[in-house]
């Protein structure tokens, strides 16, 4: 569903300067728009890893190999008139308190959603489906140094 506004926006101005009122028209904000708001606000806070479940972070792989992004995977937002909802799915960095995390990611699509998007949140639910912990780190490889001894 798309969120129609029917009000025209009057665009603050001096009060020095003349007001002119726009036209009559609409404004239609999509829920990928509203998806992509969300995700990028997600994707800023310290410990989330990606977002999105298995296969479509297998996706995102391809997309970034090739050079292109979805900011909005992981992300499904419900627009209406005046309000949204948004759920986000998520992988978690090891080590981060996922609760703690959640409450983050919450508050940050709250406020991007409502200060870029212009429209009510009425909930936001956070789904951590995975917990990435990173390979161990492999030393250097002295196997080469002990190549060049034998030769």
């Amino acid at each position: 569903m798309e969120y129609q506004n029917p009000q025209p926006v009057v665009p603050s101005r001096p009060a020095a300067s003349p007001v002119t009122s726009p036209g009559p028209g609409r404004t239609v904000i999509s829920e990928t728009a509203v998806a992509k708001v969300a995700g990028i606000a997600a994707r800023a806070v310290p410990g989330v890893y990606s977002l999105g479940s298995g296969p479509s972070r297998a996706l995102g792989a391809i997309r970034d190999a090739v050079g292109s992004s979805d900011h909005a995977a992981g992300v499904h937002a419900e627009v209406g008139e005046t309000q949204v909802a948004v759920d986000i799915t998520l992988v978690a960095s090891y080590g981060t308190p996922l609760h703690s995390l959640a409450n983050d990611v919450r508050a940050a699509v709250y406020r991007a959603v409502e200060e870029l998007v212009g429209l009510q949140v009425i909930e936001v639910n956070v789904e951590i489906t995975d917990v990435y912990v990173p390979p161990p780190v492999k030393p250097a490889a002295p196997a080469a140094v002990d190549r060049e001894a034998l030769l």
